[in-house]
């Protein structure tokens, strides 16, 4: 896994939001949102569902269709993925969200009910068919992502050197030879 510096603006959102919103990682496609959103629940997280509403089931997204009894939705969501959740350690994420607008407008009521954490991912998040019909939750913070700018790919070669010259030549405005 590449390091990439929108783990370090997660990390602040979890810790600034304790639950208190959602995680909206927006940005183009294939630029590493869902691979770092798993990276970042493995890491910080006791547990973790993934729900790729890209591949998920009609069964799965039909859950969020009526989403009263919020015990019933997490009951399915462990029997459909196979994991346990633990109440304020796990996180829940919607990869792909744009997909299944009803998960989206969803978040109100969990975030409110408080017990896990919720990411979602998106491409074209506010393109008008993708908020046709749905309330847009007031709980999500959001940070846009991007594909990897020079530090994060001189990072991923292995190269913590370069950058650090070419700012500080930089910074005392010198070339170099």
């Amino acid at each position: 896994m590449f390091k990439r510096k929108i783990y370090n603006k997660m990390l602040e959102w979890k810790r600034d939001s304790d639950g208190r919103t959602a995680l909206l990682i927006e940005g183009a496609r294939r630029i590493g949102k869902s691979t770092i959103v798993e990276e970042f629940a493995q890491n910080e997280y006791e547990s973790y569902i993934l729900i790729d509403f890209a591949k998920a089931s009609k069964n799965v997204r039909s859950l969020f269709e009526d989403i009263s009894d919020l015990n019933y939705l997490f009951l399915q969501l462990q029997l459909q993925y196979k994991v346990d959740l633990h109440e304020r350690k796990s996180v829940i994420i919607f990869d792909e969200v744009q997909l299944c607008p009803m998960a989206r407008q969803a978040i109100k009521a969990l975030v409110e009910d408080h017990r896990y954490d919720y990411i979602e991912t998106g491409s074209l998040i506010s393109i008008k068919k993708n908020v046709k019909d749905i309330l847009i939750p007031s709980e999500e913070s959001k940070i846009s992502m991007y594909p990897m700018d020079y530090e994060e790919f001189l990072w991923a070669i292995g190269d913590e050197t370069t950058f650090l010259l070419l700012k500080k030549c930089f910074e005392m405005n010198q070339g170099l030879v």
